[in-house]
């Protein structure tokens, strides 16, 4: 039985704004220098380039406990704790994909991970906002560490962080897998590096999660599972489709 359906978000196409200008890095990382990321976390955010994204759905909130709890049963895939309405944590890359796959045949939909592109843009909409609500961090908008809460929430608990196009829980709660490979942008500085062989798993995550500082919850902030303990770091997904 399924949990529950897919709330999804119809994101129209556009051109999204994505990563930062190079000649914003030194004033970023002096901005949010108390959070001691290095300049060179930055700098892979570069360079600014506006790329045409086309439509796409996306769900309006992470996967759920609930929602995983259901796919674990029918599969027998790995079951994972937690509290039924809040955002599944722990989920390897292969084990997201597979729940796609699972939940996008039993709704007729092609479910799937979204791109990091496609991420961005239904985090950013038509402008090169800062954060999904706007140009300046608020604290109370998002699940981060300056909230204190040190776990997850229910999914869809921060209305005011909600993307231009009303997607929730897009900064904060769990850090969400894409579909996309690290690399560095085209035309990015030769200091950036061309694979982070540290990296726990390949696959770009974005958002941050409630254990993150706001960096994180930056709409251009790209990075990786750095970590092997997923839950550690917080690591969820949320789901994409085609446009109907």
């Amino acid at each position: 039985m399924i949990a529950q359906q897919i709330e999804w978000i119809e994101i129209p196409a556009g051109t999204v704004q994505r990563g930062t200008p190079l000649d914003e890095v030194d004033a970023l990382t002096v901005r949010y220098a108390h959070t001691g990321v290095p300049r060179a976390w930055y700098v892979k955010e570069t360079p600014r380039t506006p790329v045409v994204v086309p439509a796409f759905r996306l769900a309006r909130t992470p996967v759920t406990v609930a929602q995983w709890t259901a796919f674990a049963e029918a599969t027998g895939a790995r079951p994972l704790s937690g509290i039924p309405d809040h955002p599944v944590v722990g989920v390897t890359w292969d084990e997201a994909s597979a729940y796609a796959a699972w939940i996008g045949a039993q709704l007729g939909v092609d479910a799937r991970l979204p791109t990091e592109d496609e991420w961005e843009r239904a985090a950013r909409g038509d402008d090169a906002r800062e954060f999904p609500w706007g140009d300046e961090y608020a604290p109370g908008r998002a699940n981060l560490f300056d909230l204190g809460l040190g776990t997850t929430t229910p999914v869809g608990s921060f209305p005011e962080g909600a993307s231009p196009f009303g997607v929730l829980d897009m900064a904060g709660n769990v850090d969400e897998w894409t579909s996309t490979l690290y690399a560095p942008y085209p035309g990015a500085p030769e200091e950036v590096p061309a694979r982070e062989d540290w990296a726990a798993d390949p696959h770009i995550t974005r958002g941050g999660a409630f254990r993150h500082d706001v960096d994180l919850a930056r709409c251009a902030r790209r990075h990786g599972a750095y970590e092997a303990d997923l839950v550690a770091v917080g690591i969820g997904f949320r789901l994409a489709a085609p446009a109907l």
